[in-house]
């Protein structure tokens, strides 16, 4: 008897194991849920069906990733990237279909399969690029805005080639009056939706998410956020266009209301699991017998896709005026496939534009592409220093920039950061007269301050050379003024290297890294929600006629303590973070010692919840809170504890306490 739980299950078993894998070697999820779907797919384990009840689950999958596409779509921004969006993006496309479309001519395959593969193989994977462009921190750089710019021009693409897809099917069985009489009429279709949205759209949109946010209630704003993506997805359908059309459009009503940041955060779960679902049916569809069939095949798409794109990106970005070693790092970054080619490659295959032998080579080579982009961007660095001495020279040049504004300078601070913090921090030394030199990676931030005669220069603190030439050797005090842990670790490393005496200053968000950082070499480490705290109750503090030196010496002596008396809090509701990451930070948590409880007549010592990371921090018996717990304390029937730890450690303390 069928059961429609068990495919379920096995999808979802799979998934996460595969997620998990793939998270813990630092590579995109996405990638797991493609490796997932090849394995219990039709055409190896044969799990789950392909069928159309699923093709049709994953579709919406395609739907919320449009629908975040458009929330992304702001005019200002387009206007200012104008030049790479419009001119260098456009042309990556074009020459791309292009050059497919003639090799696919050469190996006598139909025109329309050609154009199919040409829009599929011209766009790159906007998920694993910006993902690692901004692990990298390298989004504002010069190649990461021509990246973005053309990812950018790729999502818009889509929905003309969306377009196109449907009506080339109907060319196929009609003449060609048919076919472009239904082309003309698509692309009318999208002039009166596009007529509407400019002119009506967004007069109506606002009023009525003013009217939904008025009651007040995250359940309806939720509902209508879907009603509106699905609605909209399902008027265009309606209208003969596509579903991932109609989210596009919806995406773009809302990005220029108020509420698009709320609305993204939203929408954020469903986007991602469906979206995960969507990648896990597209690796149902790569057959692994007529990939190792047609290994050579998958070999030379895989090598084509790559050179082709490399060479195209990297000889357009030479050509809109970027240097050598820019350009190759902008092809490098876009050599691979992207996840709207598998939108494109699955339409094609509804409506058989293309043979099964031709696509499965094709989408074989596509996921292989995706696999190897991660390392592909990740050695661009080494590519770029073998064969690029421009390269070099630019590098150069930004050291000696750096060096030169910090010759002469003795005992001076070096500023990681010139943010708001780094600015604010910048302010204050000027007072004081201490001299100071700021790192930063934002090129326009930098400008500003530089034409304003601030002490900034452009250079990545987690450099070991840009560190040197910022004066390391010779500074009195280096402040991170940035929370991030990974880049403040990097620098801390190259600081206990250099120079170990060196007194180091570094900001976290709260107290969850404040022991690893002390550990790497930082002399103080301010955590800001610590310092608000502080920053609070001294001022109440100041109300109830506690003088100003015993105020000091309390923050003094909290500071001193690393924060230990503020570390941990009753975790609340309100208190949830929508990446999940409050689950590392330490909490506070009541246990009421009941009947038959396990820790009833045992020692703190005996039941060693050290050993689980978890502190005892107070112990209330018989309402009377101020019993100091030691080693000996022994609990009773009634003793309320006061634990402190992270959540998951917390869990394991509490079985430990009750049942054993």
């Amino acid at each position: 008897m069928f059961n429609p739980l068990q495919p379920v299950l096995i999808l979802l078993t799979v998934s996460v194991l595969a997620v998990v894998v793939f998270r813990s070697l630092r590579l995109p999820p996405m990638l797991g849920y493609l490796l997932a779907g090849v394995c219990i797919g039709p055409h190896a384990l044969g799990w789950i069906a392909d069928s159309d009840e699923t093709r049709h689950l994953a579709e919406f999958g395609v739907v919320f990733l449009m629908f975040s596409v458009g929330l992304e779509f702001s005019l200002p921004k387009l206007i200012t990237m104008k030049r790479i969006v419009f001119g260098f993006g456009t042309a990556q496309v074009v020459v791309s279909i292009a050059v497919v479309m003639a090799i696919a001519w050469i190996l006598t395959l139909d025109w329309h399969a050609g154009l199919v593969l040409g829009g599929a193989l011209a766009m790159s994977s906007t998920a694993i690029v910006s993902k690692i462009l901004t692990e990298r921190a390298e989004l504002n750089s010069t190649h990461g805005r021509q990246v973005i710019g053309v990812l950018l021009f790729q999502d818009l693409a889509v929905i003309p080639l969306l377009i196109i897809i449907p009506a080339l099917a109907i060319e196929i069985d009609s003449d060609t009056s048919d076919f472009s009489w239904m082309l003309s009429a698509a692309l009318l279709k999208v002039v009166a939706v596009l007529t509407f949205l400019l002119f009506f759209g967004q007069k109506l949109m606002r009023p009525w998410f003013h009217l939904v946010a008025r009651q007040k209630s995250s359940e309806l704003f939720v509902l209508n956020v879907l009603l509106v993506t699905l609605g909209t997805a399902w008027l265009t359908e309606l209208a003969g266009l596509s579903l991932a059309l109609g989210a596009f459009l919806a995406g773009m009503l809302i990005s220029e209301t108020e509420y698009r940041y709320q609305v993204e955060d939203d929408i954020k779960p469903f986007r991602d699991i469906l979206l995960g679902l969507f990648f896990v049916t597209i690796g149902m569809l790569l057959d692994m017998q007529v990939v190792i069939e047609s290994f050579v095949w998958v070999f030379v798409i895989l090598a084509g896709l790559t050179v082709l794109k490399i060479v195209i990106v990297a000889g357009l970005s030479r050509l809109f005026g970027a240097d050598s070693n820019v350009a190759v790092r902008t092809g490098l970054s876009l050599a691979q496939a992207g996840e709207f080619g598998f939108v494109l490659l699955a339409q094609a295959g509804e409506f058989r534009l293309i043979e099964n032998s031709v696509l499965q080579p094709v989408l074989a080579a596509m996921v292989l592409s995706m696999f190897i982009a991660p390392f592909l961007i990740e050695y661009s660095e080494s590519v770029i220093h073998r064969f690029y001495g421009s390269d070099w020279m630019y590098r150069a040049m930004q050291i000696t920039s750096i060096a030169a504004q910090t010759m002469v300078a003795q005992n001076h601070v070096i500023i990681c950061g010139y943010g708001r913090s780094g600015q604010s921090i910048s302010r204050i030394f000027e007072q004081e007269s201490i001299p100071f030199i700021a790192l930063d990676l934002d090129p326009q931030r930098i400008r500003e301050a530089t034409s304003a005669g601030e002490a900034v220069v452009y250079g990545d603190a987690a450099r070991r050379e840009v560190l040197i030439a910022a004066g390391l050797m010779r500074a009195k005090v280096l402040v991170v003024s940035y929370a991030d842990t990974v880049s403040t670790l990097k620098i801390l490393k190259h600081v206990q290297e250099l120079r170990p005496d060196l007194s180091v200053v570094v900001r976290a968000r709260d107290d969850s890294d404040i022991d690893l950082l002390k550990e790497a070499g930082a002399t103080e480490v301010v955590a800001e929600i610590m310092e608000g705290s502080l920053m609070l109750a001294s001022h109440a503090m100041m109300f109830v006629d506690i003088s100003t030196g015993r105020i000091l010496r309390r923050i003094r002596q909290i500071r001193e303590q690393r924060y230990s008396l503020l570390r941990g809090f009753y975790h609340g509701v309100t208190d949830e973070a929508e990446d999940g990451s409050d689950k590392l930070l330490p909490r506070l948590l009541t246990i009421t010692i009941t009947q038959d409880a396990a820790a009833i007549d045992k020692t703190l010592g005996e039941l060693d919840l050290a050993s689980l990371d978890v502190e005892v921090t107070a112990v209330r018996r018989r309402n009377i809170r101020g019993l100091l717990p030691t080693e000996e304390t022994r609990l009773e029937l009634g003793d309320v504890i006061v634990l402190r730890g992270t959540q998951e450690n917390l869990a394991a303390a509490e079985i430990k306490l009750i049942q054993g």
